[in-house]
């Protein structure tokens, strides 16, 4: 169900051999993140409607990147057995998932909720130095 944060996809491992990997340091990577993130979701077979929604997702993910931490970042995408998964990793502070979507009238703070409302599940993972938002979409 989207929006919803298990441990199954916090606990998924990252099989070296079969992930793609794109690095981004200033905005305009993001349009070029864009297309590897959609051209790499639809070869792992993702429908066209789910990749223009993980599209927005890494994209939302990585422009947050870019406006609240130095350093930029990068994504790393990959697919199991029924599921696609897509890591953004940036050396940011810990995101706060799980608020509500903010008021029309609120100039920022969609982003994250965006996330959150269009990938079937969400994490969080922290380690020195470094946070990864783990998102996962059903094939």
């Amino acid at each position: 169900m989207p929006g919803e944060r298990r441990e199954t996809v916090a606990e998924q491992s990252v099989p070296t051999h079969a992930a793609d990997t794109m690095a981004y340091q200033v905005a305009t990577d993001i349009r070029a993140l864009r297309a590897f993130v959609s051209a790499g979701a639809l070869a792992r077979g993702l429908s066209a409607e789910r990749v223009e929604l993980l599209t927005l997702a890494v994209s939302e993910l990585a422009t947050n990147t870019l406006q609240h931490t130095t350093g930029g970042g990068w994504v790393r995408l990959w697919a199991e057995p029924g599921q696609l998964f897509c890591d953004v990793v940036d050396q940011g502070p810990t995101r706060a998932f799980g608020r509500s979507m903010p008021a029309a009238d609120s100039v920022r703070g969609r982003g994250l909720a965006i996330v959150e409302q269009i990938c079937d599940e969400v994490a969080v993972l922290t380690s020195p130095g470094e946070t990864v938002v783990r998102i996962r979409l059903s094939l």
